[in-house]
């Protein structure tokens, strides 16, 4: 089993900034990435931003290109993510996900362990 712990969210005027930090602990060997996940109000869930723990490849959401930054620490197994210039329509949910197995990283399917979620609110 793989825990997960998200924490750095809040609330933020329209233009400000974040960092979501989410601490992965348990059977964390052969980790093959991980990933930001959002759920809105009366929407679905959807992806944010992931990376792979090998290489360090990362990959975005259109939505958040060039605003957010996905970045990892393999030794804390950890990953965060920086979020610039934000907008109303990034209020939702945070969840980070913890994939042990391939895949492309930006479906939901692709993830084996889910955090709890952390509250973003971004204020206009």
């Amino acid at each position: 089993q793989v825990q997960a712990v998200e924490s750095g969210g809040g609330l933020v005027q329209a233009g400000g900034s974040l960092r979501l930090s989410c601490a992965a602990s348990g059977r964390t060997s052969s980790l093959y990435g991980m990933g930001w996940f959002r759920q809105a109000p009366g929407k679905e869930r959807e992806f944010v931003a992931a990376i792979k723990w090998n290489g360090g490849s990362t990959y975005y959401a259109d939505s958040v290109k060039g605003r957010f930054a996905i970045s990892r620490d393999s030794a804390k197994n950890a990953v965060y993510l920086q979020m610039n210039s934000l907008k109303p329509e990034d209020t939702a949910v945070y969840y980070c996900a913890v994939a042990r197995r391939w895949g492309v990283l930006i479906i939901a399917t692709d993830y084996d362990y889910w955090g709890q979620g952390t509250q973003v609110t971004v204020s206009s």
